[in-house]
């Protein structure tokens, strides 16, 4: 019995993508890589029978795909997966591993394989229902002649909070995620920070993107703890977070 690895294409990999997407259940931040052209896939081969795949994607350079962010293999080759790991790598070469914690496959390897592990970014999902209010605020959809703050970190997004006839928050969801996800941003203008407009805003996102048939989700810095604050305010919960580790 013999393991093969192979450079493939993401169309040849399009059942597995999906198996392994099901399967972990949760926002995939990496996902739309596979159609920006970002990555690299081989295939494992387990006897000639297809078994799993992994994906290698850019770090500064896109073009060079140095860094394994998708590594899955089919349930009845589990007993196999550190052999196919291994093939990978010795196939591919990759100089890192990058792996949300919450997906299984790819963390156990990076835990396996990788050193120097490190985390930068949390992960969140909704966790539960919120009722805040500010008196005089408002939330609804951007007007075109609506006089919008400097934004220094979030895109403007499709939605405000509006206070005493200022807009004082923007922001949205973004939906080129693996469904049912949906990934939620805001800003809030500087000097009405700490009032409670972002948590307001995280709120009422969360409402919009379930009517539009989506699961929201949210990621911010492991450093700022302003974010992850008002994202646990609004409802949201830790469940990961992403990790980082050199295979070199």
């Amino acid at each position: 019995m013999k393991v093969q690895v192979s450079k493939t294409t993401k169309h040849e990999t399009v059942s597995l993508r999906n198996l392994f997407l099901r399967a972990i259940n949760c926002q995939f931040i990496h996902n739309a890589y596979h159609e920006r052209g970002w990555a690299d896939v081989y295939m494992f081969r387990y006897d000639n029978m297809p078994a799993g795949y992994i994906a290698l994607c850019g770090g500064d350079d896109r073009n060079i795909k140095d860094t394994v962010f998708e590594f899955f293999v089919l349930p009845e080759y589990n007993r196999f997966s550190s052999r196919f790991f291994v093939a990978a790598i010795e196939t591919a070469h990759p100089l890192y591993i990058e792996s949300q914690s919450n997906d299984p496959f790819t963390s156990a390897a990076l835990l396996e394989f990788a050193h120097e592990i490190k985390t930068t970014v949390v992960l969140f999902e909704d966790g539960m229902l919120t009722d805040h209010s500010i008196v005089g605020a408002s939330f609804r959809l951007k007007k075109a002649d609506d006089r919008i703050f400097e934004h220094h970190v979030e895109g403007e997004g499709e939605y405000v909070v509006e206070w005493n006839n200022e807009i004082v928050a923007t922001g949205g969801f973004l939906m080129h995620y693996n469904a049912p996800f949906a990934d939620l941003y805001m800003e809030v203008k500087e000097n009405c920070r700490k009032k409670g407009f972002g948590a307001y805003i995280i709120q009422e996102l969360k409402k919009v993107t379930y009517q539009a048939g989506k699961v929201p989700a949210a990621r911010c810095n492991l450093q700022n703890k302003a974010s992850k604050a008002t994202l646990i305010k609004a409802g949201m919960k830790i469940v990961g977070f992403m990790l980082k580790g050199n295979l070199s």
